[in-house]
């Protein structure tokens, strides 16, 4: 069930974003509009896209999480594998998205101090880069 659930959800992943999806669905919209007056904007002709847009977008939200979950998942392996491989890399870190939310802001905590520390030894002229920020969120 689950590997055809992946399957299912991938294909129409790909399909929905795609540039052909996103035209048809322009054209959909732009028949319902141009049927409005033939339906005198009626209560029922605004009924028919508030339900089926309402449809379409309850089960792609399912969709989309299983396909980025996926992809999410791909992408903590393949960082994995590159903390792993290097010497210098804290293994630790190998699994830091289990931690809970305390953890990782000390984590980031450090982080920031390390950049700091290497911004203060590295004091070269402006060499264009922009500078980077620690997001405050």
């Amino acid at each position: 069930m689950n590997e055809l659930f992946r399957k299912f959800a991938q294909r129409t992943s790909a399909v929905v974003g795609s540039p052909w999806a996103f035209a048809l669905a322009l054209v959909v919209v732009a028949a319902w509009a141009v049927t409005g007056p033939l339906f005198d904007f009626s209560d029922t002709w605004q009924l028919v896209i508030n339900t089926g847009t309402t449809i379409v977008t309850f089960l792609m939200v399912f969709l989309i999480q299983n396909t980025q979950n996926r992809d999410t998942r791909a992408v903590h392996l393949k960082l994995d594998e590159i903390i792993r491989s290097l010497e210098q890399a804290r293994n630790s870190m190998l699994l830091v998205e289990h931690l809970p939310d305390e953890a990782l802001a000390a984590l980031q905590d450090e982080f920031v101090e390390l950049h700091d520390q290497d911004a203060r030894q590295n004091t070269a002229p402006d060499d264009g880069e922009p500078a980077l920020v620690p997001n405050e969120d």
